[in-house]
Parts: C-alpha cells; sequence; structure tokens
C-alpha cells in the first residue's frame, strides 16, 4: 500500500515536471488559461504547461448519477405522505463547461425542482389517485427536470417515484377498511351459500313431505279396500251379520292394537282416555262418525 501511494506521488510529481496532466476514463477536465477557461479535456494524457498559466480547474464525472429525494406532502383528502423519488442523471460530454461552471451543487437544484413538482402535483389527487397515478407524477418530474437541467448541460435519464408512504395511523385505517370490505364480502358470500342451503333443504323437506304423503294415502287406500274386503266376506260367511256389526267389531279390534302398542312403546307417555264396554262403543261411534262425515264432506 505504502508502495503504491509513493509511486502515485511520484507519478504526480514527474507529470508536473514534464507538464503533462491525465484525465481518466468516464471523466472530463476543465483547462483554464490565467484563471479563463480555454478547453474540455477528454480521457488521456494532455500537456500542461504550468509554467504559461495553464491548469486544470477541476474534473467532471459523465457517469450516471442517482439522487434519492423523500418529500412530505398532503393529498387532496388531507392526507399527509411521503413520497420517495429517484432521480437518474449525468452530465453530457457536449456540454461540460457549462455542467461545471454554471451550478455550484447540482444535486441541492435538482431536489428543489423535484420538491416544486411533486407539491404541485399530489395535493391535487386524492390518497388512493396518487398510488395509483404515480407514474403520472414521474412523468411531470422527470418533464419539469428534462426542461430546466438541460440549459445546465445535464441530462435527465430517468425519474421514478419508489414509493410513497402515508402516516402510520393512516395506513393502519386503510388496512382496517380493507380489511371491513373483505369481511363484508365474506359475509355476503357466506349469506348467499347459507340461503342456498336452505332453498335445497326446503325443497327437499318439501319433496320428502309429498313422497310421505303419498305414502299414507296409499297406506290409508290399502286400509280401507281390506276393511271392504273384511266386512264383505264375514258378512258372508256369518248370515245375519250386517255391515255396521263388523265395522263395530273392526273399530274395537284397533282400539285394542292401538292401546297395546302404546303400552308396549319404552319412551311413551301416558295417555288417559276413558275405557270399558261402553267407552268402547263410543269410540266406534265417533270414528264410524267420522268416516261417515269424510265421505260426505268428500261428496
Amino acid at each position: 500500500m505504502l508502495l503504491h501511494l509513493s509511486l502515485a506521488t511520484t507519478e504526480k510529481k514527474m507529470g508536473n515536471l514534464v507538464c503533462c496532466v491525465q484525465v481518466d476514463q468516464s471523466q472530463v477536465a476543465m483547462k483554464e488559461g490565467f484563471g479563463k477557461f480555454e478547453k474540455v479535456l477528454q480521457p488521456g494524457c494532455h500537456c500542461m504547461p504550468w509554467f504559461l498559466g495553464k491548469r486544470i480547474a477541476g474534473h467532471l464525472s459523465l457517469r450516471v448519477q442517482q439522487l434519492d429525494i423523500k418529500c412530505e406532502t398532503k393529498t387532496k383528502d388531507n392526507v399527509f405522505v411521503n413520497v420517495v423519488a429517484s432521480i437518474q442523471y449525468r452530465a453530457l460530454a457536449d456540454k461540460a463547461n457549462d455542467a461545471f461552471y454554471k451550478l455550484s451543487n447540482t444535486r441541492n437544484q435538482i431536489q428543489a425542482y423535484v420538491f416544486d413538482v411533486i407539491r404541485a402535483s399530489v395535493p391535487k389527487l386524492n390518497l388512493d389517485d396518487t398510488f395509483e397515478q404515480k407514474n403520472e407524477i414521474a412523468k411531470a418530474v422527470e418533464e419539469e427536470l428534462e426542461k430546466a437541467m438541460s440549459a445546465y448541460g445535464y441530462e435527465i435519464v430517468q425519474t421514478l417515484i419508489t414509493d410513497i408512504e402515508p402516516d402510520v395511523h393512516v395506513k393502519r385505517a386503510m388496512n382496517e377498511i380493507n380489511a371491513a370490505a373483505r369481511m363484508r364480502l365474506a359475509a355476503k358470500e357466506k349469506a348467499e351459500a347459507e340461503k342456498i342451503l336452505q332453498i335445497k333443504r326446503a325443497e327437499g323437506e318439501a319433496e320428502s313431505k309429498y313422497l310421505s304423503g303419498l305414502g299414507i294415502a296409499r297406506q290409508r287406500q290399502a286400509i280401507v279396500d281390506g276393511l271392504r274386503d273384511s266386512v264383505i266376506g264375514f258378512s258372508v260367511n256369518v248370515p245375519g251379520t250386517t255391515a255396521k256389526d263388523v265395522m263395530d267389531m273392526v273399530l274395537v279390534t284397533q282400539y285394542f292394537d292401538t292401546m297395546k302398542e302404546i303400552g308396549a312403546a319404552s319412551k311413551s307417555s301416558a295417555v288417559f282416555i276413558p275405557h270399558g264396554p261402553g267407552a268402547v262403543r263410543d269410540v266406534a261411534s265417533q270414528i264410524r262418525d267420522g268416516l261417515l262425515q269424510g265421505s260426505l264432506s268428500h261428496q
């Protein structure tokens, strides 16, 4: 390391002695004579007779440089945000003398223009529109910078809006609004699904009741047909009996079968009904009267 520094120092002293200067690649140098600008020196080795008042005023890089700027401003709906812009720029070789002599602080100059454009553009937009139109904001910044900096020998290569940062509380509120909207949508979808389930369940229940009704109707039809056959057969086999006598006997038989089923059920509730020969006759009369009334009503 020390050897390298000593060699560089030696080469510089020798260059001064022989009046030679070196301009590195991607750089240009400003040559002055007695304090007045003379020419732009391109990369390479140049003769610089210092004893004639010639000197190098400074070097200017032609590489693309980047400047990141954070600008605080307010949106149309009164939300303060930090807009982060990334500016890529470079000095033009054919206007190197303007870039070197006209601006004392290039970065501050660019930053001032960026602040001016952003604070004129963002207050016209709502917060949501600011996120959606960041490319338009970047384009406006680039156009203004290009127009202003070209007079000073600089080219704006690219302008990007890399970030828009609202206040922390605003961020939290935006997230809560988004979450609430998604929950509302989920609740709506869930309600629609439950509605469909209820409709399908009701349709299934209606179909089940319809089929159950058909089964009960067929069952009752079979019972009626069986009773009719029994009455006819009993009247033929036992002379002197009427249809009323046979019907009373069948009803009494059904009555006792029902009582038997109630008593045999393990989880049946207590049923209190009048019981006795007279009660059986009353039950038979009530059933028979009900059947007759039903047949008359159908007629």
